[in-house]
């Protein structure tokens, strides 16, 4: 496929078509009526047209934001093949399957989130205020 966008160059993008075309004959076999099944096809859908959107966007919290969603739909897509496991819809090798390809997609959002905001994903401890009686004093968490 030739290049046309930056986005298409990212490598979380290019995961995320990959899980697009692996979770097709999945869907197929799922009744469109169940639940899972358009909430797995949207999930899916969103990641690659998050990746793009915030790819385009000029500051690095707009950026953020569209790779937060593509995040969260990640791990969505990932929570809806262990649905499908546990109904017996869909064997452990291709949960395994499914869950390497979004592995790696997550990894790489991650990656780019860091890149845009350094130290986001940092463990922080806030001194908190605490009253015992009558007296206020400082403590950290």
């Amino acid at each position: 496929m030739k290049i046309y966008f930056s986005y298409e160059k990212l490598a979380a993008y290019q995961q995320a078509l990959e899980f697009v075309r692996w979770s097709k004959p999945l869907l197929e076999r799922i009744p469109k009526s169940a639940a899972v099944h358009s909430q797995l096809d949207r999930a899916r859908t969103s990641i690659p047209l998050n990746l793009a959107e915030g790819n385009g966007k000029f500051s690095a919290a707009g950026k953020c934001k569209c790779f937060d969603i593509a995040h969260g739909s990640a791990l969505e897509c990932a929570a809806c093949l262990d649905l499908l496991f546990i109904k017996q819809e869909l064997a452990e090798a291709e949960l395994d399957a499914g869950k390497t390809i979004l592995n790696r997609i997550v990894g790489g959002l991650i990656g780019l989130i860091e890149s845009k905001m350094p130290g986001r994903f940092e463990m922080r401890e806030d001194a908190g205020e605490y009253r015992v009686g009558s007296e206020s004093r400082r403590e950290n968490l």
